[in-house]
């Protein structure tokens, strides 16, 4: 599993084009084992390596930004693959409406460290992605987050035995809900590790 992406491994925009249809509808169908709902709001999409390429090359045919654009790509989405110890995910607080979804973020700040992976008595604990504060001064959450789910070992050994059951669990007080991950999931998200 690679774990990085490199410049050498974006396709130029004139090959990508043609073939943008039916990568974006494979990549749809993979992240079905990688994307769980977390009570009414929440959405966890696991990422690796697949699908951060995947937005690397979607913001460089979109915004045609070109080299000078792909350091900046590399920079924001390498981050987010999995390092072999770990399991990474963007969890977004998706509500249409603008005026509901204000006053839910504004009463989950702090929620980026209180999200976790509870499985054969483990709590694996998202650790935010450090570039951005998740929470601003006022309290007032973002609505998308990125965390890194670190793990020893001997938690890897417990999470990839087949049927172990998996809750992703956010344990804040204006947003208390938890979703089990499928067997599928489970065993697609172990693959991630080394």
């Amino acid at each position: 599993m690679k774990r990085r992406i490199t410049p050498e491994d974006i396709m130029p925009l004139d090959q990508y084009a043609p073939l943008r249809a039916e990568l974006r509808r494979s990549l749809i169908e993979r992240k079905k084992t990688r994307r769980l709902a977390i009570g009414p709001y929440a959405t966890a999409q696991f990422e690796n390596y697949d699908t951060m390429w995947h937005q690397v090359q979607e913001m460089l045919f979109v915004e045609k930004g070109g080299e000078a654009q792909l350091e900046g790509e590399l920079a924001a989405y390498n981050p987010l693959i999995p390092n072999g110890t770990e399991l990474t995910a963007t969890v977004m607080f998706e509500v249409e409406d603008p005026t509901r979804r204000q006053r839910l973020l504004a009463l989950l700040g702090g929620v980026e460290t209180m999200m976790g992976l509870e499985f054969a008595g483990e709590r694996v604990v998202g650790q935010p992605e450090a570039d951005v504060e998740r929470t601003t001064a006022e309290g007032k959450a973002s609505s998308v987050q990125f965390l890194h789910f670190p793990f020893s070992a001997a938690q890897i050994d417990k999470f990839r035995q087949a049927g172990t059951q998996v809750l992703f669990a956010i344990r804040h007080p204006g947003y208390e809900h938890a979703a089990a991950l499928t067997e599928s999931m489970r065993a697609a998200l172990a693959l991630d590790f080394a």
